[in-house]
């Protein structure tokens, strides 16, 4: 039993991230505008929220500093997301261009200014992990789900389904997601009815900045003590669950999940009875997610129906 509670509990700590990112992609995609920079977005939410924490851990502690490096992980995500929509909304650039673009520059720009600002010069950020629950008061007792959701927590778990419950409510019951699928969809046809589509496909760019930066920290807080410039390809396997989910929030919820079981079976495969006597190689454990990654687009990628504008500069003199 206590096997089966640490994988529910790793799969949640890989799951949510990868779900919180994914549908920052599902916003900017039904937008119309291609965001292969979730990347860079994750690791320069990261970096700011992760740094924050390291310079204020001694002022401040628990649930309190973790919600303000929230904060601070989400305007980084939507101030550096303002670059893509930029080149991409009112320059007309390549977009899978810009997006690369912003995915080099992120990892370069956390390493030097790490590097400067820390006195041994080392571009390694630690930070001490206060922000663990224990147990939840109440839901922690239930038998078997208690252990496995409610023990050893995150308000970040919690803080992802409600990003999810949302973004169904936003995307499909309200005027915003709407008008915001009809950007993405038939952008000329949204723009004859008086739609903004520069502004809706900017909001769209924004709110997945806001949501990959958040999905940096979210990532990086439960699976380690200290950041390295890096989200070990979260970005782009994010890519791939939005894409395996449909651009449908419901499915990328359970494709998520998906993907943070193949994560969990790679990095605690040595406390898995059955894993651990197999005598492979932790190598092959490791290329797991990513495997699992091109299995699963090749057999559903044919079926993939992406936005019809998506990855389409607008151009609202052209028909």
């Amino acid at each position: 039993m206590d096997i089966l509670f640490l994988v529910a509990q790793q799969t949640m700590y890989f799951s949510i991230p990868l779900l919180i990112v994914a549908l920052g992609g599902v916003f900017t995609e039904r937008g119309g505008v291609t965001n292969i920079a979730l990347e860079g977005m994750m690791i320069m939410g990261a970096f700011t929220s992760i740094l924050f924490i390291n310079k204020m851990g001694g002022v401040m502690s628990g649930q309190l500093l973790l919600l303000v490096a929230i904060l601070i992980a989400v305007l980084t995500g939507i101030l550096f997301s303002l670059f893509h929509a930029y080149a991409s909304i009112n320059m007309k650039a390549d977009q899978i261009i810009s997006g690369t673009a912003l995915n080099m520059f992120a990892p370069a720009f956390a390493i030097y200014v790490a590097r400067m600002i820390q006195a041994n010069g080392v571009q390694q950020i630690t930070f001490a992990n206060t922000f663990r629950i224990t147990k939840v008061p109440v839901l922690g007792d239930i038998p078997v789900i208690g252990g496995m959701f409610f023990r050893n927590a995150y308000i970040t778990t919690y803080l992802g389904l409600l990003i999810l419950i949302a973004s169904v409510i936003v995307i499909y019951k309200t005027r915003f997601g709407l008008r915001l699928r009809a950007c993405g969809e038939h952008p000329h046809a949204a723009d004859s009815v008086g739609i903004n589509v520069y502004k809706m496909r900017y909001i769209g760019v924004m709110i997945s900045g806001a949501l990959a930066g958040l999905g940096g920290l979210v990532f990086v807080v439960p699976t380690s003590t200290q950041f390295n410039a890096t989200v070990s390809g979260y970005g782009f396997l994010a890519l791939a669950v939005m894409i395996f989910g449909q651009w449908k929030p419901k499915r990328v919820l359970f494709a998520a999940f998906f993907f943070g079981l193949m994560k969990t079976i790679a990095s605690a495969y040595s406390v898995i009875p059955i894993l651990s006597t197999m005598g492979i190689p932790s190598d092959v454990f490791k290329m797991v997610p990513f495997i699992a990654t091109l299995i699963v687009l090749a057999f559903t990628s044919k079926a993939s129906q992406a936005p019809r504008a998506a990855g389409q500069p607008y151009d609202k003199g052209s028909r």
